[in-house]
């Protein structure tokens, strides 16, 4: 296990600056998920720290080694990429010892590796397949062994997920979160998915434009979002982000209040705010009612009972201690 410390780093290329300023602590043992929209600058900040890319300013250290002047063969770094990147023409057990062949480590250490690898990934009846025998999610699994097996100080995940179909990507991700939990490894997973990014992560970085927005749990990130960038990024729907004037009672500083469609209520008390039905879709386990609240429209997640159609009025109440405040910058008030 190792810590990993980037400190004010930056990267520019010409006129566009691809990572701005961002200093990060990953703790040892920690699955730290870098997330935020495409080009954001997550994968640039991937490729900085294995030393793919050549900072512009800042440093990264690893366990207090300053790492930044380094190649990337000696920053004890490996990286799983998006594509796999296998050796077509080499059986999985090849693949997976390949670097231990590289530094020339004994034939009997590397099949013992190798076995002791597949076993723990569940690859075992693969060994003797190439790579164009394998399903995507097989594949995939070969490309975490080839890192495991070398045992780095620092796990990179870019986007290891994107190329298998919904069902596959849910059951490799319940699978790469147990493998962390049994390695107790230090990783660090760049995503543009944040239902990924909540369900994986210990800490989330959320980034935008290049720039860290926020580093928290994914519970805080979730209820407490630094900003109503983070707030409607984050979550599936996003925050509802209302004008504050919509409210002119209650609200006396915030210019946005934020809240998550799930916390919305609809009500036959005619108290409630009025809510104009736009459409009505059935998820399976939900529904999503988007409509009118005064003139912003929003979205309510309810549960699959819910009956009423595109076109009718009717009431809700928005809980006022769910509730998040924004001020003119758009930034996390704690009181309104």
């Amino acid at each position: 296990m190792a810590t990993l410390h980037l400190q004010n780093i930056s990267k520019h290329y010409d006129q566009v600056i691809a990572v701005h300023d961002l200093s990060l602590e990953i703790h040892s043992g920690e699955l730290l998920v870098l997330v935020g929209p495409s080009g954001c600058g997550k994968s640039t900040t991937l490729r900085l720290i294995a030393g793919l890319e050549d900072l512009t300013s800042g440093s990264i250290q690893i366990n207090g080694a300053e790492v930044s002047q380094l190649p990337p063969k000696d920053r004890d770094i490996a990286m799983v990429f998006q594509n796999y990147a296998l050796y077509p023409h080499m059986t999985v057990a090849a693949n997976l010892g390949f670097s231990l062949k590289m530094k020339k480590t004994p034939r009997s250490e590397i099949n013992t590796r190798v076995r002791h690898t597949a076993q723990i990934l569940n690859i075992e009846e693969l060994l003797d397949r190439k790579p164009g025998q394998l399903s995507g999610g097989q594949m995939q699994r070969v490309a975490v062994g080839r890192a495991m097996i070398r045992d780095p100080a620092v796990f990179l995940f870019d986007e290891p997920l994107s190329n298998l179909d919904a069902k596959l990507r849910l059951s490799t991700r319940d699978e790469l979160q147990q493998l962390h939990q049994r390695l107790q490894a230090t990783m660090v997973y760049v995503t543009h998915d944040q239902v990924e990014a909540l369900t994986l992560g210990d800490r989330i970085a959320v980034m935008h434009e290049g720039k860290l927005q926020q580093l928290a749990t994914p519970r805080e990130v979730y209820d407490r979002p630094a900003n109503t960038f983070v707030a409607s990024f984050m979550g599936s729907p996003g925050m509802n982000l209302i004008p504050a004037d919509e409210f002119p009672t209650t609200i006396k500083k915030a210019v946005t209040l934020g809240i998550r469609p799930e916390d919305i209520q609809f009500t036959d008390d005619q108290q409630g705010h009025t809510f104009a039905i736009n459409s009505v879709q059935q998820t399976g386990a939900d529904t999503w009612v988007r409509g009118q609240l005064g003139t912003t429209e929003i979205t309510i997640r309810t549960p699959a009972t819910f009956e009423k159609r595109t076109g009718t009025t009717t009431c809700i109440l928005l809980p006022q201690e769910r509730m998040c405040y924004f001020d003119a910058e758009g930034a996390r008030m704690e009181t309104p």
